[in-house]
């Protein structure tokens, strides 16, 4: 569908892609639209929903600043998914050793690795970290260990199959630590930086700083030294979980994947949209540029996509990350019951406990109506269900 509505009250309008959506992400978009800096429009993905700052859903295109809470504090958070060459029927009577298989060599939640991996010793950009912001020096050990580590929350691991029988290996992390210990460095750097500057703002967390000073670029360059460090976390990930895949499903030989996509949801980038460059801030959006393959996760009992960017300049080249939560984590706890998560993730072999219900698939919007709302932006290459999830 084209955009669902568009907020004409504010010095750049507001395109929302629908109309599922609560006011209090209404009033976060109009705060971020009422930035000066802010070019031609704010794009609200499908998936919407509130944030810190900026709400969750959005695409903020910048000129002479950037906020770091458009980016969000799970800096390069994103998706990673490789199609296997094996069909459903090899997973038959495995899935529970395949589950334990893969949480033996992924640390999930707060754990890590006790040192760091061979894949984390061999990441080049370690020579670079003595750069990045003096207070996060202290955290290297720690960022090594977690290289290769899913984290908490919504991130997770699953097993899929297509339409057509085919496994994916599909997976949804971060920069780990790491990057909320920067982003939240240098959202309090923003803070302060504006409050010196009598500037002011809609809502404080939405605090910037000005291109061409020295916090900017030192933002700028953690962040891509963040989102270089989540790329590598779901590619160390993938790597591990093949060799055990390895192991129980094709007799130790190495497993070649037909494809594989690994893309960020939390990033800022320079494009060029509407004849000019641009910073491109995407906190909850996955780029979506013609021919831009994406990943566009539901809930841990529903379906997931694999898409092609169509490339819709409305959108900045955007689409959605995800479902979107419709209730926040301690409403989905206090609403369902274990039995709830048994029931909504039948079928599939998960944790089923209290510790994973603020997960359940109701605290999440539809997926199959996010994706309508969103066909101008993409289109489905694959429609993948799980038959196994592993979260923190």
């Amino acid at each position: 569908m084209p955009v669902a509505q568009t907020i004409g009250s504010t010095p750049v309008p507001v395109k929302v892609w629908t109309k599922d959506v609560d006011s209090a992400s209404l009033d976060q978009l109009k705060n971020i639209a009422r930035l000066p800096f802010v070019f031609h429009h704010v794009a609200a993905m499908a998936d919407v929903h509130l944030g810190i700052g900026a709400t969750v859903g959005s695409v903020v295109a910048t000129k002479g600043a950037v906020v770091p809470a458009a980016v969000g504090v799970d800096i390069g958070c994103g998706m990673a998914a490789m199609k296997l060459p094996f069909i459903g029927a090899a997973l038959e009577g495995k899935l529970h050793d395949l589950r334990r298989a893969i949480e033996r060599v992924v640390p999930v939640g707060f754990e890590s690795h006790r040192d760091p991996t061979p894949e984390s010793r061999g990441w080049k950009r370690w020579e670079d970290f003595h750069l990045i912001h003096q207070k996060a020096q202290d955290l290297k050990k720690k960022a090594m260990c977690q290289l290769g580590t899913l984290g908490g929350g919504n991130h997770f691991i699953e097993l899929c199959l297509d339409e057509g029988g085919a496994v994916w290996l599909m997976l949804h992390s971060g920069s780990r630590n790491l990057g909320k210990s920067l982003a939240e460095i240098h959202i309090d750097q923003a803070k302060s930086v504006v409050k010196k500057l009598a500037v002011a703002l809609p809502d404080r967390d939405l605090a910037y700083f000005a291109s061409g000073t020295p916090e900017f670029s030192a933002y700028m360059r953690d962040l891509h030294f963040c989102q270089d460090y989540a790329a590598a976390n779901r590619k160390t990930m993938l790597s591990r979980i093949l060799r055990e895949l390895a192991i129980i499903l094709n007799d130790g030989r190495e497993i070649v994947p037909e494809s594989e996509i690994n893309c960020h949801h939390n990033y800022a980038v320079m494009e060029k949209h509407f004849g000019e460059e641009v910073l491109v801030t995407r906190k909850g959006a996955v780029r979506a540029g013609k021919g831009d393959m994406g990943i566009i996760p539901g809930s841990m009992g529903t379906r997931s996509y694999i898409v092609r960017g169509k490339g819709n300049p409305e959108s900045f080249d955007s689409c959605s990350h995800g479902a979107g939560r419709r209730m926040s984590r301690h409403e989905a706890k206090r609403r369902f019951s274990v039995a709830d998560l048994q029931k909504q993730t039948a079928g599939v072999e998960c944790r089923k406990d209290a510790g994973v219900l603020d997960e359940i698939p109701s605290a999440y919007k539809p997926i199959d109506e996010v994706m309508a709302n969103q066909r101008d932006l993409v289109e489905i290459v694959a429609s993948l269900k799980q038959v196994l999830c592993v979260k923190g």
